[in-house]
């Protein structure tokens, strides 16, 4: 039993080594249209998609394109995305901070998959959790799963309930999807990649940093996004 539990934590090990590492190999601004596309594919999914009126109530917006799960008894989760903060009085949105999902979980599972993440961070609270060196959903920062659709009585009750309304489209089968216990970061390395030199998700989301060239798709699909809603 020993010997088959030492086999299954070092295969865990390994299979998040690699993918972590994988990961990274990403180039940085095919992970930021990624980005955009998941924003955009999850805003116009008609009546299951994400109200256009949360998205023009949240301070800040999370996206992690493609977040990886994958288990054998024990499990862990991990990825790579984007947030961007209003600017002061609510014109338009900050350049790109670089952020890194990782956590873990514990149970009977088996299974892989590779699954969207947006994150609505609705008030003050949230937004100060984004701008920390870290934070973890369901220990710091409250987070609730988003409404869909057009419904805004549960529009109202989500955000009177919660700092942040997580949704997610999933590319693959694993039951029990959560960010509950996940930690999330500022990723420094890719934000020296996009901006030259080392700066922190706070000066960043909350500075006056020139949005990079590369993330000028991103930049594009949360303008546009917030813009459907005033036609």
């Amino acid at each position: 039993m020993h010997k088959t539990l030492v086999a299954v934590l070092a295969t865990a090990g390994f299979m998040s080594t690699a993918a972590f590492a994988a990961d990274r190999e990403v180039r940085v601004d095919d992970r930021l249209d990624a980005s955009a596309d998941t924003l955009a594919d999850m805003m116009r999914a008609s009546d299951k998609g994400i109200p256009h009126d949360l998205l023009d109530k949240a301070r800040c917006v999370v996206v992690v394109p493609g977040m990886k799960k994958a288990g054998f008894i024990f499990g862990a989760k991990f990825g790579a995305g984007f947030a961007a903060c209003r600017k002061s009085g609510g014109a338009g949105w900050s350049a790109p901070a670089a952020m890194r999902v990782e956590g873990g979980s514990v149970g009977f599972q088996i299974g892989a998959s590779e699954t969207d993440i947006v994150l609505l961070v609705m008030n003050d609270s949230g937004m100060r959790h984004l701008l920390s060196d870290k934070f973890t959903i369901g220990g710091e920062a409250t987070a609730a799963a988003g409404p869909i659709g057009r419904d805004a009585a549960a529009e109202t009750d989500a955000m009177m309930n919660a700092e942040m309304l997580s949704y997610s489209r999933s590319r693959g089968l694993f039951a029990g999807i959560s960010l509950e216990g996940a930690t999330l970061r500022p990723d420094g390395e890719t934000n020296k990649e996009l901006y030259g030199r080392e700066a922190t998700n706070r000066e960043i989301l909350t500075g006056d940093f020139h949005t990079p060239a590369v993330a000028r798709k991103f930049e594009r699909a949360l303008n546009r996004e917030s813009a459907e809603r005033s036609r």
